[in-house]
């Protein structure tokens, strides 16, 4: 991705270079180029603001230097980037930035950021530009800042490291805070028992202690469930996703997706097995095999507030036409046990044809939960699969 940021105080965005951030522009993950505003003035003093027409307090960046550094960057498209950024302007006065906002604007190729000052930016500077780009006001919340930089170093460390590569653990972007509509919930490290100094002894909550994946998952859904009660309660209606998969947005996997459907299915396969375990016969695949699988599956991807909870792929037997095979059926580990396995099987069986007489799918044969899932909806094992450790399933079509 390339970010393109204008701004009077380029020292400002310094901060970009540290930590993740740093790296992923070391790596070539992110191309960012700070500009000044200033160097685009035509009078000695350099002069970017003058008096607000109607009278009132403050100043107003003037149209012109903005114009010409746009068109600065503007003009140094290429052949990765497309024609024009995205151009974000922070203000208190735009659209609310959230997590589903940060991964929309991971998903472009460029973005360019325009960092106002004083009273603002000249309106007609917004107008001048949405006829050469898209153009979004985004604040970062109901507060006014003393200029557009600080809420550019937030916006693009929340989107920054959303790209691929940029977070080594990629499974730690899954079951974050805003993730789904909840917030995250507790977490500990070693000791499992720590005093503080004062003589109280503080224990790791025992169900992290006892290797129950099901009882871990179930007991943080319903941490993450309290504590958005307690702090953030505004939340709830938006996070309230049930087996109904008509509350969420369905589309087919593009290539784009890969690196997303990477993360998720990952998440998946995390739950499945404990560290000391080996994986089961259908491992997770790296970016490279889920983008290779695209060609060969159609894959259908289920958002909830733009953020990927749930996918299932599906194709005819190469061999036996009337087989409608089933794969990769994934719900993200917090909103497991409420349905969406069930409906979202249900969803793959209605995508056969007419003519298909058998669905077929495969799971691990060290997989009890899932197995009762297949098992319910009517399907039966009917031998070992392809890879060790797992078996074939297959319902015929009623």
């Amino acid at each position: 991705m390339r970010i393109d940021a204008v701004t009077i105080f380029p020292d400002y965005l310094r901060a970009l270079d540290l930590s993740l951030l740093g790296r992923a522009r070391r790596d070539g993950l992110l191309d960012l180029r700070v500009h000044d505003l200033r160097d685009f003035t035509h009078d000695r003093h350099r002069t970017v603001d003058d008096t607000p027409y109607g009278g009132g307090a403050g100043m107003v960046m003037k149209p012109q230097p903005w114009s010409e550094a746009l068109t600065h960057v503007l003009d140094s498209a290429d052949g990765t980037t497309g024609a024009a950024p995205v151009l974000v302007v922070p203000g208190p006065g735009g659209e609310r930035f959230t997590q589903a906002m940060a991964r929309e604007l991971a998903e472009a190729p460029w973005l360019a950021f325009a960092c106002g000052r004083y009273e603002g930016i000249d309106e007609r500077v917004h107008e001048w530009a949405a006829e050469r780009m898209e153009v979004r006001v985004v604040s970062l919340g109901d507060y006014v800042l003393g200029g557009g930089e600080v809420a550019v170093l937030a916006m693009v460390e929340a989107i920054g490291r959303l790209l691929p590569g940029v977070v080594g653990n990629v499974e730690s972007l899954v079951e974050e805070s805003h993730e789904g509509g909840l917030l995250e919930y507790p977490i500990y490290t070693k000791p499992a028992v720590w005093d503080g100094g004062d003589g109280i002894e503080r224990r790791v909550p025992e169900v992290l202690l006892g290797g129950d994946h099901a009882a871990i998952a179930a007991w943080r859904h319903e941490q993450r469930l309290e504590r958005t009660a307690a702090r953030r309660p505004d939340l709830l209606h938006t996070a309230a996703t049930t087996g109904d998969l008509a509350d969420l947005d369905h589309a087919v996997a593009t290539p784009a997706d890969a690196p997303e459907l990477t993360v998720l299915q990952k998440a998946c396969w995390l739950e499945m097995v404990t560290p000391e375990e080996h994986w089961w016969g259908a491992p997770a695949e790296d970016a490279g095999a889920v983008a290779e699988n695209l060609s060969q599956w159609s894959t259908h991807l289920f958002r909830s507030e733009g953020r990927l909870v749930l996918s299932v792929r599906v194709r005819r037997d190469p061999l036996d036409p009337t087989t409608w095979q089933i794969g990769r059926l994934m719900v993200a580990p917090d909103l497991q046990h409420r349905g969406l396995g069930r409906a979202l099987l249900a969803h793959a069986e209605a995508l056969a044809p007419a003519d298909v007489t058998t669905f077929w799918l495969n799971a691990g044969a060290d997989q009890p939960r899932l197995l009762r899932l297949y098992t319910k909806a009517g399907y039966r094992v009917v031998g070992p699969g392809a890879g060790p450790g797992t078996v074939d399933l297959t319902r015929r079509v009623r």
